[in-house]
């Protein structure tokens, strides 16, 4: 399994501070990840990154710049439905 990763140049304080939850956490990203925006359900890339927010996430695919936004289930999967160009910004739409 791969290892719980960190966007680079970003702490889990800082990441915690932008989020407004004291508890986020970085997870492991050996996990499925679909994305369920409009239309049909589809496999997304691996994830590079996946921070958890409770029952939210924050997913940065593998060779993808874009931060996805999604359900955090009981069982490891994450169905994602929205977009952002940033950390910052998708940190922000928590």
């Amino acid at each position: 399994m791969a290892d719980a990763r960190l966007p680079r140049e970003w702490t889990l304080q800082q990441i915690r501070d932008v989020s407004g939850d004291r508890e986020a956490v970085a997870l492991n990203p050996d996990r499925p990840v679909k994305w369920v925006g409009f239309g049909e359900a589809h496999e997304m890339p691996h994830p590079e990154i996946v921070l958890g927010f409770h029952d939210l996430c924050l997913v940065k695919p593998v060779d993808d710049d874009d931060w996805y936004m999604g359900s955090l289930y009981d069982d490891g999967s994450i169905d994602c439905w929205a977009a952002y160009g940033d950390l910052y910004e998708a940190l922000r739409g928590l």
